[in-house]
């Protein structure tokens, strides 16, 4: 459930506590009649707070006003887990690392809002405002700040998607030379950014297992690691796709083989036979490269009906059958909830009629502490 831009929810313009309440639970049963086992609801989707924060404002989201409270009052959050347990399912708080104004030319900003406080951890790129991946006292923070909902929240996880570096804009350097000179310590800037990154997820990863060692990490990336022309030993067999690796400087496979996060939810939001990224390709390259955690894929359902492939009613039955079917693999998530409303191409009966007919279980970490 995506919150900023009010994708998922609440819903645009709805600003009264009640009704953001009802329409919550009325995605909740929608999905639990489905047969799906766990939310991964934004919580802080912009350096903002879905919950009474001691470090960041209200979301704009939320109230209309970053800052603002909700009225009546009510902890969001608090709210959320509750409605969630009591259906017997799973809740991870999703969390972005970075992304601290999304737009800077409309956005609402409070005067408490940390880019305020400490303009110097901020960088602009385009028309968005992000922490700068290379400044120490910005990871402290970001960790705060997961650490804090992780000690107060009864949180399955703490879930991450793809944003770290940001996508790339044509023709533009991300801004970051001065923090590169500073810290940089001769190394390439690539494998500097890289390094970065490894760092605020490492010591994210102690944080939430000091908080709480049951509480799942879980990163959602995109859905290519490396293209095999810059990796030919590791890199998938797709061609000039944009890559975590190169692009985006995370490692995810690192941090799966040191045991810094729980699981990994790739973004696999092509189609079968996609002619750069094909869906059962990359379904394979994943199995292969799961280091012993899990791997849940991520299904692209929002793009439904965007064009023939999407507007075939056998697209989702294929890829959850290859799921199902292909080894390693330990369960899938779809993004996004809204598209559900609309039960695009029969595909809610789909799921409660054949694929999830019996309720999904929740699959168990060994290796968390007991």
């Amino acid at each position: 459930m995506a919150t900023v831009d009010n994708i998922d929810w609440p819903n645009r313009g709805d600003y009264n506590s009640n009704s953001q309440k009802a329409s919550f639970i009325q995605l909740l049963d929608m999905h639990q009649k489905n047969g799906l086992n766990a939310v991964i609801v934004q919580v802080r989707p912009c350096t903002d707070a879905f919950y009474p924060s001691p470090y960041e404002p209200w979301s704009q989201w939320l109230t209309g006003v970053q800052g603002k409270p909700p009225v009546p009052y009510y902890d969001p959050l608090e709210f959320m887990i509750t409605e969630t347990h009591k259906r017997g399912m799973v809740f991870h708080a999703w969390m972005n690392p970075y992304r601290a104004v999304f737009n800077i030319r409309t956005s609402s900003i409070s005067p408490t809002h940390i880019t305020r406080l400490h303009p110097e951890w901020f960088l602009t790129y385009g028309e968005t405002r992000y922490f700068d991946p290379g400044n120490k006292a910005a990871q402290e923070y970001v960790t705060q700040v997961v650490t804090d909902v992780v000690s107060r929240y009864a949180v399955d996880a703490i879930h991450f998607d793809d944003y770290f570096y940001p996508y790339k804009i044509a023709g533009k350097e991300f801004p970051d030379n001065s923090s590169y000179r500073l810290y940089g310590q001769g190394m390439k800037k690539d494998d500097w950014r890289r390094s970065n990154t490894d760092s605020i997820i490492a010591m994210l990863s102690r944080a939430i297992k000091k908080e709480n060692p049951q509480c799942q990490f879980g990163i959602s990336p995109f859905g290519v690691w490396r293209n095999q022309d810059k990796d030919p030993v590791n890199g998938s067999n797709t061609i000039g796709a944009l890559s975590n690796y190169d692009d985006l400087y995370a490692d995810i496979l690192l941090w799966l083989k040191n045991d810094w996060i729980d699981y990994v939810a790739p973004q696999l939001y092509w189609e079968i036979e996609h002619r750069t990224a094909p869906f059962e390709l990359l379904l394979d390259w994943w199995s292969n490269n799961t280091y012993g955690k899990h791997c849940y894929i991520g299904i692209g359902i929002y793009r439904a009906n965007s064009n023939a492939s999407w507007r075939r009613k056998t697209q989702l039955p294929y890829q959850i059958d290859a799921i199902r079917n292909t080894p390693n693999i330990n369960g899938m998530v779809f993004f996004s909830s809204k598209t559900f409303e609309r039960n695009p191409n029969g595909w809610n009966d789909t799921l409660r009629l054949n694929y999830f007919k019996q309720p999904a279980l929740v699959p168990k970490m060994e290796w968390l502490q007991k």
